[in-house]
């Protein structure tokens, strides 16, 4: 039936009309915003997704950011690390050609060329910074942004590297508060064999006395340090004959330190100037009175007993340091010898051997006439001691105070304002000062290199990440342009055909008209 008030077909038209441009209109959003979800109206839940993940892609190129001025600045600290060493080794060679014998004025020269070398290398220090921060002076350590990450609930959390400053100042630090003798025996005693306590006394020198009683037809011998001395005597040698053998023998030894006085009728004295070094000494004979030590370091010993073993032992004072106690940063150790106090305050991550070679560079570098020192290393109790020798007026007491991690730390080239080669005393303390300030420089360059790749790897990861999270947001939110393409072809013939359709229901009604003509 047909009818002038409904319009069936038209209806169908339209509605079909309207369908096939809503279609169009999705179409050309996506051809010209390059998205099939460019809004929450989309897809609700591609839209969410794909959100969370752009703001992570900003975020990580934030990340990005940071880790390219992070890798410039421990680049920075790690350039001036590695010309600090050049400097160091230029010094030390100096220090190498001031061991010889020299006059005053060419110790002077070389004197001015270290002194301008370690100018240079203050310069660098102060000068090694990047956008404010110096990775080369103080302690502290310098957070850079690595990462963010996003757990399976949601939550966001940041991760950083952290870059360890390498101190490379020449700061003496600060000692803080002293603790008491018993504490810090924890982390060092002095004198070997000493329990819980912080006091020993040096002596002025090590003598043993070997008596020779009679003589007789007898093999005496005397080892020192493993090598055994024999004498054999007949009937008519005298006591002063075998002493004299004896004496011959262990001078032929050339043992840096051991001298031998025969001035005393009928006895053999060792003496050990040696201020580092030990030596044993065992006297034997076919007949044990005829041969005996009578005193060691002025003290009595037994005589009379075969087989009379001594030792004579380092004039110096051995500071010993736990290897299990922490050194923690701000930790400082004190020496006193006499009147004279030598002060090292440890830095972050340094062990017992930095603490016994900052106070070696202190008593070194305070040129105090007759005190040296000497850093020491047992393998067998895994343990470093600092040996202390007060040759000049002996006697003196040594004491060794701790503090108690309240300090300011020493810097990494503490010791080198005091480098002196005008004297030949020191210039021998100075080689072994200056290896140890080398030492400290590669360390912080090695250090540095280290945080540097760390930091350019995750950047690089970084720039991966970001890559493949752009890639998945695209998967999710990208129009197919070839497939959008095809549809609008589509969608196009169908709004033509469309057109012809409302045309053709709107002529229906006309058609009506011819029968009330």
């Amino acid at each position: 039936m047909s009818s002038v008030l409904t319009n069936n077909s038209a209806m169908v038209a339209l509605e079909t009309m309207r369908t096939t441009n809503k279609g169009l209109q999705d179409v050309q959003n996506q051809i010209s915003t390059g998205k099939k979800v460019s809004n929450a109206k989309d897809n609700a839940a591609v839209w969410a997704i794909s959100t969370v993940m752009s703001t992570d892609v900003q975020s990580f190129q934030q990340i990005n950011e940071s880790l390219g001025k992070g890798s410039s600045t421990v680049g920075v600290a790690r350039k001036a690390s590695e010309q600090v060493t050049s400097l160091l080794q230029d010094m030390k060679n100096l220090v190498v050609s001031a061991q010889e014998d020299l006059n005053s004025d060419d110790r002077s020269r070389i004197q001015t060329d270290i002194e301008a070398k370690r100018g240079q290398i203050s310069n660098i220090v102060n000068a090694a910074q990047f956008n404010g921060v110096n990775l080369v002076k103080g302690t502290e350590d310098v957070d850079f942004l690595a990462s963010l990450d996003r757990g399976a609930d949601g939550s966001v959390s940041v991760s950083n590297i952290t870059v360890n400053r390498q101190d490379l100042s020449s700061v003496a630090g600060k000692f803080g508060t002293a603790i008491s003798n018993a504490d810090s025996a924890a982390f060092a005693t002095a004198g070997t064999g000493t329990t819980n306590s912080a006091t020993m006394t040096a002596t002025t020198g090590s003598t043993l006395q070997l008596d020779i009683t009679e003589a007789n037809a007898n093999d005496y011998t005397v080892t020192v340090n493993g090598t055994e001395l024999t004498y054999t005597s007949d009937a008519d040698a005298t006591t002063a004959e075998i002493r004299d053998n004896l004496a011959a023998q262990i001078n032929a030894l050339d043992i840096d330190g051991l001298t031998v006085d025969t001035g005393t009728a009928d006895k053999l004295i060792l003496r050990n100037t040696n201020a580092f070094e030990s030596l044993s000494v065992q006297a034997t004979s076919d007949t044990p009175a005829n041969f005996v030590a009578e005193t060691i370091n002025g003290v009595a010993v037994d005589a009379g007993t075969e087989n009379n073993e001594q030792s004579l032992v380092q004039r110096a004072t051995s500071l010993n340091f736990s290897t299990t106690a922490a050194v923690e940063e701000g930790r400082g150790f004190r020496v006193t010898v006499g009147s004279d106090s030598f002060t090292y305050v440890a830095g972050k991550g340094e062990s017992m051997e930095d603490v016994a070679r900052g106070l070696k560079t202190a008593i070194d570098s305070a040129d105090v006439t007759g005190l040296t020192a000497a850093v020491q290393y047992d393998a067998d109790a895994d343990a470093w001691s600092l040996a202390v020798d007060d040759a000049e007026t002996g006697g003196q007491t040594i004491t060794i105070v701790a503090n108690d991690a309240d300090g300011e730390a020493s810097g990494g080239l503490f010791g080198i304002d005091k480098i002196d080669v005008t004297t030949q005393e020191g210039a021998e303390a100075a080689l072994d000062n200056v290896e140890t300030l080398i030492s400290n420089s590669i360390a912080a360059a090695a250090s540095f290199g280290s945080d540097q790749g760390r930091i350019e790897t995750q950047s690089e990861f970084v720039t991966q990440l970001t890559d493949a999270l752009t890639t998945g947001i695209g998967t999710l939110v990208d129009a197919d342009m070839e497939a959008a393409s095809a549809r609008l072809q589509a969608i196009q013939v169908q709004q033509q055909l469309g057109v012809q359709a409302l045309s053709i229901a709107n002529q229906s009604p006309q058609s009506l008209l011819s029968l009330f003509r």
